[in-house]
C-alpha cells in the first residue's frame, strides 16, 4: 500500500515577484522626487522664522532672499511672502505648489503652507 502525499507549494510567484517588484520600484521614484520638495518646505519654514525678524514688509522680503540663497530655496521668493502685524508682532505666512510629473497627462500636486511662530 503506497500513498502519496500531495504538497503544496508555497511562496510567490516569478510573475507576483515581478508584479510587487515593479511597484516597488515606482513607489521609490515618486518618493525620490517627493523627499527633496519636502527637504525644501523645511529649509522655507527657517527662512520664514528669521525672516520675521525684520521690522518693514521690504526687510522681511530682503531677509527671506538672503536666507533663500543660502539654502538654494527655488519654489517661493520674497515677493510671494504675505507680510502682516497682530500685536505688535510680524508674522509671514506662505502657500505654493510643486508639481512631479508621473507619467504622461499625470502630475502629482504638493501644496505647501506656512507661517511664522
Amino acid at each position: 500500500m503506497t500513498s502519496t502525499f500531495k504538497f503544496r507549494q508555497r511562496g510567490m510567484s516569478f510573475v507576483g515577484l515581478l508584479f510587487v517588484g515593479g511597484v516597488l520600484a515606482v513607489t521609490g521614484v515618486v518618493v525620490a522626487q517627493i523627499v527633496p520638495t519636502a527637504i525644501e518646505y523645511q529649509a522655507v519654514i527657517k527662512a520664514v522664522g528669521k525672516s520675521r525678524d525684520g521690522n518693514t514688509v521690504a526687510e522681511v522680503r530682503n531677509i527671506f532672499d538672503r536666507a533663500a540663497s543660502i539654502d538654494n530655496i527655488s519654489s517661493i521668493s520674497g515677493k510671494d511672502l504675505d507680510v502682516t502685524k497682530e500685536n505688535d508682532r510680524v508674522v509671514v505666512s506662505f502657500a505654493y505648489e510643486r508639481e512631479i510629473h508621473l507619467a504622461g497627462p499625470a502630475y502629482l500636486t504638493l501644496k505647501y503652507k506656512g507661517q511664522s511662530r
